[in-house]
């Protein structure tokens, strides 16, 4: 059987993301784990739930979590640009293919988090007119290729309202 992926004609987002995506898993199920120990050795000591279930299957969903799904993510996350539009393409469970024209573009903006700066990663966020997908955001550029893509947007912008 043949991983999916994101089509040829897309362009992957930067390695790191990849890394990313697992410290963020990482962050919340690392304390998920922990407190699922506390509560097997403070309240369910005294019940007929076997020892130790209760912080083994967080274990096992946080392994799935940190380990599995940011590479399933990663794999089927891509993008294209042209001069008049930006095409995102994401989903491991639900396959999302967005569609940007670019004069549909209100305005645009590159966000790091603590962990992007970390592993040197940024988001494009593309806010458009319309109520239905008006927020397309694209993870896991390298910051100087989140803000080349922002001034080839603001660019073709300001040609068509000029």
């Amino acid at each position: 059987m043949t991983a999916l992926a994101i089509p040829a004609d897309l362009q992957p987002v930067e390695p790191a993301y990849r890394q990313a995506l697992q410290m963020k898993a990482a962050v919340f199920w690392v304390p998920m784990f922990l407190v699922a120990l506390a509560v097997d050795r403070i309240a369910l000591v005294e019940t007929p739930v076997p020892p130790l279930l209760l912080p083994l299957l967080v274990a096992l969903i946080a392994f799935l979590a940190i380990v599995i799904a940011p590479n399933r993510v990663y794999r089927r996350l891509g993008y294209a640009i042209d001069g008049r539009l930006l095409r995102t393409v994401r989903g491991w469970l639900f396959h999302t293919d967005t569609i940007v024209p670019f004069v549909r573009v209100q305005h645009i903006d590159v966000t790091r988090g603590p962990i992007d700066k970390l592993f040197g990663t940024a988001s494009l966020v593309v806010h458009t007119a319309g109520t239905h997908n008006s927020l397309v955001v694209l993870p896991g550029l390298a910051p100087d290729r989140a803000a080349e893509i922002r001034e080839a947007i603001r660019s073709e912008i300001r040609a068509d309202a000029e």
